[in-house]
């Protein structure tokens, strides 16, 4: 069939949306007609080319949508299921599976790092040649083809463009604080970048019972926007030297329990880790561009027990905790309307991510 989708033809070029083909679902796949997709700093890293992928290429992997076709051999779905798309699948078999940590699964790294379905071939394609699928899903288009395992099924009470969010922001960052730091009541935390991920952190540490909770952002207008999710002190400022005197001010002079750096720079890791307490957890959950390196003293972790610990999709087991977020939103104990601040059409996607990229959008989505 005929699809309209957003091409990234090579690394610093622009987005250009036009019409390519997509195969039918194979056995053990789904056709998703794509409702909503949000726009991702690491859909960003593919456009710059600091992270590697085929080109041609259809970004986009936070996505939610309906079930449109089903392939041979799945069951479990039916046409008109409402369902968030995930981008690290999990065989349930392999080392990392079998440990519990599905979202490490190395069954599937190869084929979705080479842009193609499971076996090895694409469902996308112009003028007879392959347009690759970053992460497997590919949801800047109108409809995508994805594995079975790719597709997570949800109550149809909740608005699509809300659910895309919990494909990659949610799930990063209130995993990251609820899964990959765990954190405690009555904890103290540092979430350094209130976007996406750092306000889903902010959120899921409230979830967690923290007691103190600091949103640091060199954006004055993202401090109201972090209260409102769960932030009970704000830190607006540039300057490492006042940031972390501001937060041990806050911590009896020590540092937080738990620093998250939800942005992916290597300056404000390393601004992440002083601002950690001695015993404390410092977690990078933003994704650097592949090659960036970040400097940390080893006397100093060494002295001071203090843990680095990084945060892949935030230690999430997606067919878990997929319903369980949606549950928590359709509870009122979880905001995702709230975080959608810019909406566009698929044709508007170059400025949406200019306008991600001018750090005044918390979360922006492509409505289908």
């Amino acid at each position: 069939m005929k699809i309209s989708a957003a091409v990234l033809n090579a690394p610093r070029e622009k987005f250009v949306v036009e019409q390519l083909d997509l195969a039918d679902p194979q056995a053990g796949e789904v056709r998703v007609k794509i409702a909503a997709s949000g726009v991702c700093h690491s859909d960003w890293h593919l456009a710059t080319g600091d992270t590697a992928h085929p080109m041609p290429a259809v970004a986009g992997h936070e996505g939610a949508g309906v079930v449109e076709a089903i392939g041979g051999g799945v069951s479990d779905l039916s046409v008109g299921d409402h369902v968030i798309l995930n981008w690290a699948p999990s065989c349930g078999d392999c080392f990392y599976c079998q440990r519990g940590r599905s979202n490490l699964c190395d069954t599937y790294t190869a084929p979705i790092w080479a842009g193609t379905m499971l076996d090895g071939k694409t469902r996308l394609s112009r003028n007879g040649a392959p347009v690759y699928h970053y992460c497997g899903l590919a949801t800047f288009a109108t409809h995508v083809v994805v594995p079975r395992i790719s597709v997570i099924r949800i109550r149809e009470d909740v608005p699509l463009e809300s659910a895309a969010l919990v494909g990659c922001a949610v799930a990063t960052g209130v995993g990251a604080a609820m899964y990959t730091a765990n954190v405690r009541p009555g904890e103290t935390v540092a979430v350094i970048g209130c976007g996406g991920v750092g306000l889903s952190v902010l959120q899921g540490a409230s979830l967690c019972g923290a007691g103190i909770i600091i949103a640091i952002d060199a954006n004055e207008k993202k401090m109201s926007i972090a209260q409102t999710f769960g932030a009970t002190e704000t830190i607006c400022s540039r300057s490492p030297d006042e940031i972390v005197k501001k937060v041990r001010d806050l911590t009896g002079g020590r540092g937080v329990d738990h620093a998250f750096e939800a942005v992916g720079t290597t300056s404000l890791q390393e601004l992440a880790f002083a601002a950690t307490r001695p015993g404390g957890t410092t977690v990078f959950a933003g994704l650097s561009p592949m090659g960036t390196s970040t400097n940390l003293p080893g006397a100093v972790i060494a002295r001071q027990e203090k843990t680095i610990k990084g945060s892949y999709y935030g230690t999430v087991h997606a067919p878990r905790d997929f319903p369980m977020l949606i549950d928590l939103y359709a509870a009122g104990k979880l905001k995702l309307d709230e975080m959608i601040s810019a909406r566009w059409k698929l044709e508007q996607i170059n400025e949406a991510f200019a306008a991600m990229l001018s750090g005044d959008v918390a979360r922006g989505v492509i409505l289908m």
